[in-house]
Protein backbone atom coordinates (compact mmCIF):
# COMPACT_ATOMS: atom_id res chain seq x y z
CA UNK A 1 0.00 0.00 0.00
CA UNK A 2 1.21 3.50 -0.90
CA UNK A 3 0.18 6.06 1.73
CA UNK A 4 0.30 9.86 1.90
CA UNK A 5 -0.36 11.52 5.26
CA UNK A 6 -1.24 15.23 5.41
CA UNK A 7 -1.44 15.49 9.20
CA UNK A 8 1.49 15.07 11.65
CA UNK A 9 -0.45 13.09 14.25
CA UNK A 10 -1.75 10.74 11.56
CA UNK A 11 1.79 10.20 10.28
CA UNK A 12 2.86 9.18 13.78
CA UNK A 13 -0.13 6.86 13.99
CA UNK A 14 0.77 5.17 10.68
CA UNK A 15 4.21 4.34 12.05
CA UNK A 16 2.77 3.07 15.33
CA UNK A 17 0.38 0.84 13.39
CA UNK A 18 3.34 -0.72 11.63
CA UNK A 19 2.90 0.76 8.16
CA UNK A 20 5.40 3.60 8.22
CA UNK A 21 7.56 2.03 5.53
CA UNK A 22 4.64 2.38 3.12
CA UNK A 23 4.42 6.16 3.47
CA UNK A 24 5.42 7.81 0.19
CA UNK A 25 4.57 11.39 1.21
CA UNK A 26 4.18 13.41 4.40
CA UNK A 27 4.10 17.11 5.31
CA UNK A 28 7.06 19.18 6.42
CA UNK A 29 5.47 19.33 9.88
CA UNK A 30 5.46 15.55 10.32
CA UNK A 31 8.32 15.25 12.82
CA UNK A 32 7.52 12.03 14.67
CA UNK A 33 8.97 9.48 14.87
CA UNK A 34 12.08 11.61 14.48
CA UNK A 35 14.32 8.71 13.46
CA UNK A 36 12.05 7.66 10.58
CA UNK A 37 10.30 10.64 8.98
CA UNK A 38 13.48 11.94 7.37
CA UNK A 39 13.39 9.12 4.84
CA UNK A 40 9.92 10.04 3.56
CA UNK A 41 9.35 12.61 0.81
CA UNK A 42 7.86 15.91 2.00
CA UNK A 43 4.89 17.09 -0.03
CA UNK A 44 4.43 20.61 1.35
CA UNK A 45 2.59 21.76 4.43
CA UNK A 46 -0.76 20.97 5.95
CA UNK A 47 -2.36 24.08 4.41
CA UNK A 48 -0.38 24.14 1.17
CA UNK A 49 0.31 20.57 0.04
CA UNK A 50 1.92 19.94 -3.33
CA UNK A 51 -1.19 18.61 -5.00
CA UNK A 52 0.41 17.73 -8.33
CA UNK A 53 3.20 15.83 -6.64
CA UNK A 54 0.76 13.91 -4.44
CA UNK A 55 -1.16 12.83 -7.53
CA UNK A 56 2.11 11.81 -9.22
CA UNK A 57 2.96 9.59 -6.25
CA UNK A 58 -0.16 7.50 -7.00
CA UNK A 59 -1.05 6.75 -3.38
CA UNK A 60 -3.61 4.10 -2.57
CA UNK A 61 -4.76 6.20 0.39
CA UNK A 62 -4.41 9.82 1.52
CA UNK A 63 -4.91 10.47 5.24
CA UNK A 64 -6.67 13.79 5.74
CA UNK A 65 -7.70 15.82 8.79
CA UNK A 66 -10.54 18.30 8.37
CA UNK A 67 -9.06 20.79 10.83
CA UNK A 68 -5.41 20.63 9.80
CA UNK A 69 -6.09 20.46 6.06
CA UNK A 70 -8.21 22.51 3.64
CA UNK A 71 -11.46 21.38 2.02
CA UNK A 72 -10.38 22.68 -1.38
CA UNK A 73 -7.32 20.43 -1.31
CA UNK A 74 -9.51 17.49 -0.31
CA UNK A 75 -11.84 18.14 -3.22
CA UNK A 76 -9.02 18.44 -5.76
CA UNK A 77 -7.39 15.22 -4.58
CA UNK A 78 -10.70 13.42 -4.60
CA UNK A 79 -11.44 14.80 -8.06
CA UNK A 80 -8.11 13.36 -9.24
CA UNK A 81 -9.42 9.93 -8.32
CA UNK A 82 -7.50 9.44 -5.07
CA UNK A 83 -9.03 7.68 -2.09
CA UNK A 84 -9.08 9.78 1.06
CA UNK A 85 -9.61 8.85 4.69
CA UNK A 86 -11.20 11.86 6.42
CA UNK A 87 -10.71 12.40 10.15
CA UNK A 88 -11.73 15.10 12.64
CA UNK A 89 -11.83 13.91 16.27
CA UNK A 90 -12.97 16.60 18.69
CA UNK A 91 -12.60 14.65 21.92
CA UNK A 92 -11.11 11.50 23.38
CA UNK A 93 -13.94 9.14 22.43
CA UNK A 94 -13.81 10.52 18.92
CA UNK A 95 -10.07 9.87 18.86
CA UNK A 96 -10.53 6.21 19.82
CA UNK A 97 -13.04 5.89 16.99
CA UNK A 98 -10.62 7.62 14.59
CA UNK A 99 -7.80 5.23 15.51
CA UNK A 100 -10.08 2.29 14.74
CA UNK A 101 -11.10 3.95 11.46
CA UNK A 102 -7.51 4.46 10.32
CA UNK A 103 -6.55 0.99 11.50
CA UNK A 104 -9.29 -0.47 9.35
CA UNK A 105 -8.16 1.50 6.31
CA UNK A 106 -4.57 0.33 6.82
CA UNK A 107 -5.55 -3.28 7.56
CA UNK A 108 -4.09 -2.96 11.04
CA UNK A 109 -7.30 -3.39 13.02
CA UNK A 110 -5.72 -5.38 15.86
CA UNK A 111 -2.95 -2.84 16.50
CA UNK A 112 -5.45 0.00 16.27
CA UNK A 113 -7.79 -1.70 18.73
CA UNK A 114 -5.00 -1.95 21.29
CA UNK A 115 -4.37 1.81 21.07
CA UNK A 116 -8.09 2.63 21.16
CA UNK A 117 -8.69 0.45 24.21
CA UNK A 118 -5.78 2.13 26.01
CA UNK A 119 -7.23 5.55 25.16
CA UNK A 120 -10.63 4.56 26.58
CA UNK A 121 -9.14 3.00 29.72
CA UNK A 122 -7.07 6.06 30.58
CA UNK A 123 -10.02 8.33 29.86
CA UNK A 124 -12.22 6.39 32.27
CA UNK A 125 -9.55 6.53 34.97
CA UNK A 126 -9.01 10.27 34.62
CA UNK A 127 -12.74 11.07 34.53
CA UNK A 128 -13.35 8.98 37.65
CA UNK A 129 -10.46 10.60 39.51
CA UNK A 130 -11.70 14.08 38.65
CA UNK A 131 -14.99 13.53 40.48
CA UNK A 132 -13.14 13.70 43.80
CA UNK A 133 -11.39 17.01 43.07
CA UNK A 134 -12.49 20.62 42.97
CA UNK A 135 -12.83 21.95 39.41
CA UNK A 136 -10.00 24.10 38.05
CA UNK A 137 -10.93 27.11 35.92
CA UNK A 138 -8.44 27.30 33.06
CA UNK A 139 -7.63 29.21 29.89
CA UNK A 140 -5.60 27.62 27.11
CA UNK A 141 -3.81 30.13 24.89
CA UNK A 142 -2.58 29.14 21.43
CA UNK A 143 -1.47 32.46 19.92
CA UNK A 144 -0.08 35.89 20.75
CA UNK A 145 -0.66 39.16 18.83
CA UNK A 146 -3.52 38.69 18.81
CA UNK A 147 -4.08 36.56 21.87
CA UNK A 148 -6.16 33.49 21.01
CA UNK A 149 -7.70 30.76 23.13
CA UNK A 150 -9.96 27.74 22.52
CA UNK A 151 -13.65 27.04 23.07
CA UNK A 152 -15.27 23.81 24.23
CA UNK A 153 -15.37 22.34 20.71
CA UNK A 154 -11.63 21.65 20.58
CA UNK A 155 -9.54 18.62 21.36
CA UNK A 156 -7.32 20.41 23.89
CA UNK A 157 -10.32 21.72 25.81
CA UNK A 158 -11.87 18.25 25.88
CA UNK A 159 -8.68 16.68 27.26
CA UNK A 160 -8.32 19.27 30.01
CA UNK A 161 -12.02 19.31 30.87
CA UNK A 162 -12.28 15.57 31.41
CA UNK A 163 -9.43 15.89 33.91
CA UNK A 164 -11.46 18.33 35.98
CA UNK A 165 -10.83 21.58 34.17
CA UNK A 166 -13.44 24.22 33.36
CA UNK A 167 -12.62 26.22 30.24
CA UNK A 168 -13.36 29.91 30.94
CA UNK A 169 -13.87 30.50 27.20
CA UNK A 170 -15.87 27.31 26.59
CA UNK A 171 -18.97 29.18 25.39
CA UNK A 172 -17.26 31.38 22.82
CA UNK A 173 -18.76 31.00 19.34
CA UNK A 174 -15.45 30.68 17.52
CA UNK A 175 -13.43 27.54 18.12
CA UNK A 176 -10.30 29.69 18.44
CA UNK A 177 -11.55 33.03 19.77
CA UNK A 178 -9.45 36.17 19.79
CA UNK A 179 -9.31 37.60 23.32
CA UNK A 180 -7.79 40.47 25.29
CA UNK A 181 -5.75 39.88 28.42
CA UNK A 182 -8.17 42.17 30.25
CA UNK A 183 -11.00 39.75 29.34
CA UNK A 184 -8.94 36.87 30.63
CA UNK A 185 -8.28 38.70 33.89
CA UNK A 186 -12.04 39.29 34.30
CA UNK A 187 -12.63 35.52 34.04
CA UNK A 188 -10.40 34.95 37.09
CA UNK A 189 -8.86 31.64 35.95
CA UNK A 190 -7.11 29.36 38.41
CA UNK A 191 -4.70 28.33 35.68
CA UNK A 192 -3.47 29.72 32.36
CA UNK A 193 -1.75 27.31 29.98
CA UNK A 194 0.47 28.67 27.20
CA UNK A 195 0.67 26.11 24.41
CA UNK A 196 3.89 25.36 22.52
CA UNK A 197 2.08 25.15 19.17
CA UNK A 198 1.16 26.67 16.83
CA UNK A 199 2.72 29.68 18.62
CA UNK A 200 5.85 28.73 20.53
CA UNK A 201 5.23 30.22 23.96
CA UNK A 202 8.30 30.52 26.17
CA UNK A 203 9.09 31.39 29.79
CA UNK A 204 9.25 35.11 28.97
CA UNK A 205 5.60 34.90 27.99
CA UNK A 206 4.80 33.31 31.35
CA UNK A 207 6.19 36.44 33.01
CA UNK A 208 4.25 38.67 30.62
CA UNK A 209 0.90 36.98 31.23
CA UNK A 210 1.31 36.56 34.98
CA UNK A 211 2.20 40.26 35.31
CA UNK A 212 -0.71 41.39 33.13
CA UNK A 213 -3.19 39.27 35.07
CA UNK A 214 -1.69 39.73 38.52
CA UNK A 215 -1.34 35.96 38.87
CA UNK A 216 1.44 34.06 40.58
CA UNK A 217 3.79 32.59 37.98
CA UNK A 218 2.98 29.11 39.29
CA UNK A 219 -0.54 29.61 37.88
CA UNK A 220 0.74 30.35 34.38
CA UNK A 221 2.46 27.38 32.73
CA UNK A 222 3.93 26.26 29.44
CA UNK A 223 1.95 23.33 28.05
CA UNK A 224 3.21 20.81 25.49
CA UNK A 225 1.01 21.28 22.45
CA UNK A 226 1.87 17.89 20.99
CA UNK A 227 0.37 16.10 23.98
CA UNK A 228 -2.70 18.34 24.14
CA UNK A 229 -3.53 18.75 20.45
CA UNK A 230 -2.20 15.69 18.62
CA UNK A 231 -4.81 12.95 18.40
CA UNK A 232 -3.90 9.33 17.79
CA UNK A 233 -1.26 7.08 19.28
CA UNK A 234 0.00 10.00 21.41
CA UNK A 235 -3.43 10.40 23.05
CA UNK A 236 -2.99 7.92 25.93
CA UNK A 237 -0.02 9.90 27.21
CA UNK A 238 -1.85 13.13 26.35
CA UNK A 239 -4.69 12.14 28.67
CA UNK A 240 -2.27 11.66 31.55
CA UNK A 241 -0.44 14.86 30.68
CA UNK A 242 -3.68 16.88 30.73
CA UNK A 243 -4.44 15.51 34.19
CA UNK A 244 -0.97 16.49 35.33
CA UNK A 245 -1.46 20.04 34.05
CA UNK A 246 -4.79 20.42 35.84
CA UNK A 247 -3.70 18.81 39.10
CA UNK A 248 -0.27 20.34 39.68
Amino acid sequence: MRIVSLCPSLTELVFDLGRGEELVGITQYCVHPADAVGAVEKVGGTKNPKIERIVELRPDLVLFNEEENRKQDHDVLQGAGLRLCNTFPRDVRGTAAMVRQVGGELQRAEAAEAIAVEIEARMERVVAAATDRDPVRFAYLVWREPWMSVNADTFASALLSQAGGVNVFADREQRYPTIELAELADERPDLVLLCTEPFVFEERHVKEVSAALGLEKTRVRIADGEYLSWHGSRTPDGIDYAEQMICE
